[in-house]
């Protein structure tokens, strides 16, 4: 799907990627302006047809039934699996379905981390990290008494490479990266930081939250251990996610949830878990989120990263330029490769204050931390106000943006 929606001149970021009709919030409220996708993207139809046709005409529960509709369903969620495989370059076997990306890092954190970390082995974390990729490991200090490094960031928002060479040399035993910082938008040089790790010794975890919607990734050439990924940021339904773990890994990973599903056999005595993947689902899983998940990577996949890349390129040059004409407007971090998220400050004036009057002006922005606190601190801010895009984005809404923040300026002076 996706070629009917999808705009037949791609280099015009006047007129965006997929048209707003594609996406039903936006076709049914066509004075709104949102710029929060790295929160949580807009659905396109075919991916909210695709849940309404699971739940209104095919659902059952998955790999129980011996009837037509469960052994339909137990195969549409096998083939989201693939489907999820195929995005990332992975095999089948390699891709856990998780209920996020959060989920997904809590799971190698206890599932890796409890199993295969001693006390006084050292993580690694970065100054750019989410919440959600800094908190399970303290978590597994707590638990285990392993030490947490953080690799510094320069002024530009980059990761500082020769520091983080100098920490490689502490010997970790984990590195956990962001791929692209779901507050400036830096995206680091996964590649090589990942072989660098690997040739200390280390194992990598990837968070891709952010990334995924924006870039490629292939498990073969970046050749990270474990990658986690979330739907709601991809189009797709919430309450799905998906976690990558290399195979070679996963064969001797032990189990993070008990329950159904993710056992051979059960006695008072003992316990056999399942294979593969499954090992790691306990209970019902989000099926039709899965399967919707599906549908969400056809829809991106239709578009293109190489366009997808070129639109988050023309929309970042429109916003770096209109921005500054807001008197005492800075915009934060100037990283040498940055995904579709700026972020800004204007001096005097409080984040929520510009996001809560942008708002009532239909302009649809983050305004706080961010969930990147340590990042804030490093920044010396409290907060910023960002703006991230999407393949439905055009140059209108960043000068609609430019326009409602000249009036909070004047309101709030």
């Amino acid at each position: 799907m996706g070629s009917p929606a999808t705009r037949t001149d791609p280099s015009d970021p006047a007129a965006g990627l997929v048209a707003r009709a594609a996406f039903p919030l936006l076709r049914d409220q066509p004075d709104l302006v949102y710029l929060d996708s790295a929160a949580s993207a807009q659905k396109p139809a075919a991916v909210i047809d695709r849940l309404t046709r699971f739940y209104g005409r095919e659902y059952a529960n998955i790999h129980r039934g011996l009837y037509g509709l469960s052994e339909g369903t137990s195969e549409a969620y096998e083939a989201a699996r693939h489907r999820v495989a195929r995005f990332l370059g992975a095999g089948a076997q390699e891709i856990i379905f998780t209920a996020n990306a959060t989920a997904a890092i809590n799971l190698v954190a206890h599932a890796h981390g409890d199993s295969s970390l001693k006390p006084g082995d050292l993580v690694l974390i970065s100054q750019l990290e989410h919440h959600a990729n800094i908190v399970p490991w303290q978590l597994l200090r707590e638990r285990r008494h392993v030490r947490l490094a953080a690799i510094p960031i320069d002024d530009d928002g980059d990761i500082d490479l020769r520091q983080y060479e100098m920490l490689l040399s502490r010997e970790p035993r984990l590195v956990c990266l962001t791929a692209a910082a779901n507050t400036i938008g830096t995206v680091p040089p996964l590649k090589a930081m990942i072989d660098q790790a690997h040739r200390a010794g280390a194992m990598v975890l990837v968070d891709a939250a952010q990334a995924a919607p924006h870039l490629p990734l292939n498990m073969r050439d970046l050749d990270c251990d474990f990658l986690a990924i979330t739907g709601h940021k991809l189009y797709g339904p919430d309450g799905i996610g998906a976690l990558y773990v290399r195979e070679s890994i996963l064969a001797d990973l032990p189990p993070f949830l008990g329950g159904g599903g993710m056992i051979r056999s059960v006695t008072l005595a003992h316990t056999d878990y399942a294979d593969g993947p499954r090992r790691f689902e306990a209970g019902t899983p989000a099926i039709g989120g899965a399967i919707a998940l599906a549908t969400a990577l056809d829809f991106i996949d239709a578009i293109g990263f190489e366009r997808i890349a070129a639109h988050d390129a023309a929309l970042l040059a429109h916003a770096d330029a209109r921005l500054p004409e807001i008197a005492g407007l800075r915009i934060i971090g100037r990283p040498a490769q940055r995904t579709g998220i700026i972020s800004f400050a204007i001096d005097g004036l409080h984040p929520h204050d510009i996001g809560s009057l942008l708002g009532a002006d239909g302009i649809c922005l983050r305004a706080g931390h961010h969930c990147a606190q340590p990042l804030m601190e490093r920044l010396g801010l409290v907060g910023t106000t960002r703006l991230s895009f999407a393949v439905h984005n055009t140059t209108s809404d960043i000068d609609r943006l430019v326009d409602s923040l000249a009036r909070v300026r004047q309101m709030l002076r």
